[in-house]
């Protein structure tokens, strides 16, 4: 079964799903720390694109490298995070988010034959489309089309946008049995589902004292299993990952400079401004008080 879960990251994605469900969004690396961003997921689709760097594109458990001119879509409900390898400027990484009812109602023949089995399939958390292959030039060129359609929105857009999208699901479906598929064992799906209520949990309760045994009581796990499950999908312990998420709040109020450290610093579950100067110093390079003068 398809795997499901209320997060406050769902409603952040703010398109209106009875108008016209789809948002489109660009540059949004430049505004995140390390030009990375952190594990989460949505009920619904994604598209993205390597504009003009190199993308770590890590869904589920797997790391998916796109260059520049690679698109890929990523299935509702899947974690997944984005983290640019090369060094040199963000890159713009345009990508739209979108409920499948933009192509058809959920009640309609359309989207029980041809979008549901696509949402439904835990053997199809994503689907590349390199530039260099011949065989996605269509698609990639479609993509495109809809970010421009999205910028610009002139006159009939929408239709233009739905009209992509459409051929896109297409394609799709036509060839859903060649697609290449990821064999998920049961524990890897229990797994995956295990993280993100502890990741829930963080993101939900990081403001206030957070334990290990907080977090894995989340999942109704071990610590030592959560430890498990963190190290397996983000490479890092549940606590180092409390640290990390509390920072990158931290450095989204330290960009607004409305706040003072010490506010900063409280609000986002550091008891001590001088722990949190050192832990901010270690993952940034510098200190929080020249954040405003600072780059990546």
């Amino acid at each position: 079964m398809p795997i499901i879960l209320d997060h406050q990251l769902r409603e952040q994605i703010p398109h209106n799903a009875l108008e016209f469900p789809i948002t489109y969004f660009h540059d949004e690396l430049i505004t995140l720390p390390g030009w990375a961003r952190p594990l989460h997921w949505h009920p619904d689709f994604e598209i993205a694109t390597a504009e003009c760097g190199v993308l770590d594109y890590q869904v589920g458990g797997q790391h998916i490298i796109l260059e520049a001119g690679d698109g890929i879509f990523v299935n509702g409900n899947m974690l997944h995070g984005i983290k640019q390898l090369s060094d040199t400027v963000p890159d713009p990484m345009p990508n739209i988010v979108f409920s499948g009812t933009l192509i058809a109602p959920e009640t309609s023949t359309i989207y029980q034959k041809h979008i549901l089995p696509i949402a439904q399939c835990d053997l199809l958390p994503f689907v590349v489309f390199r530039h260099n292959d011949p065989s996605h030039s269509e698609i990639n060129a479609l993509i495109k089309d809809i970010y421009r359609q999205m910028t610009e929105k002139r006159g009939c857009y929408e239709l233009a946008v739905q009209r992509n999208l459409n051929c896109i699901f297409e394609y799709l479906a036509c060839n859903f049995d060649e697609l290449p598929k990821t064999e998920a064992t049961r524990i890897q799906t229990t797994n995956q589902i295990r993280l993100q209520k502890m990741l829930s949990y963080i993101y939900e309760n990081y403001a206030a004292p957070v334990t290990l045994a907080d977090i894995a009581k989340a999942a109704n796990i071990s610590r030592s299993e959560a430890g498990r499950c963190f190290h397996t999908y983000m490479g890092c312990s549940p606590v180092d990952a409390l640290i990390q998420y509390r920072l990158q709040m931290a450095h989204q109020l330290l960009r607004e400079r409305t706040q003072t450290l010490q506010q900063i610093s409280y609000a986002c579950g550091f008891n001590s401004v001088n722990y949190f100067s050192r832990q901010f110093k270690k993952k940034y390079g510098y200190a929080p008080s020249q954040s405003g003068n600072a780059g990546k």
